[in-house]
């Protein structure tokens, strides 16, 4: 195996996920802000939080957190308050 097999294509599009709706993209590092823009969410009212597999709490990201995504990155999207009636 040469060096150059072990090297991942940054530019290959990825697929992840945000609230089980698909998703591709080549830029794998994003603000957090802009995957709530392509979801379709406000950021004032939602916080992204990505499942990882053998973690019991996802992790968190701020407004302006630089996001890696990675072939099959589960995100939600989690509201950040809501007014009780």
């Amino acid at each position: 195996m040469g060096h150059f097999d072990n090297v991942i294509d940054i530019r290959r599009p990825v697929d992840f996920s945000i609230d089980g709706r698909a998703y591709r993209t080549s830029n794998r590092w994003q603000p957090a802000v802009n995957l709530l823009l392509l979801a379709g969410l406000d950021p004032a009212l939602y916080r992204l939080c990505e499942v990882r597999p053998r973690q019991v709490n996802p992790v968190r990201y701020g407004l302006g957190d630089i996001v890696t995504i990675r072939k099959g990155t589960r995100f939600v999207a989690v509201r950040d308050r809501a007014d009780v009636i």
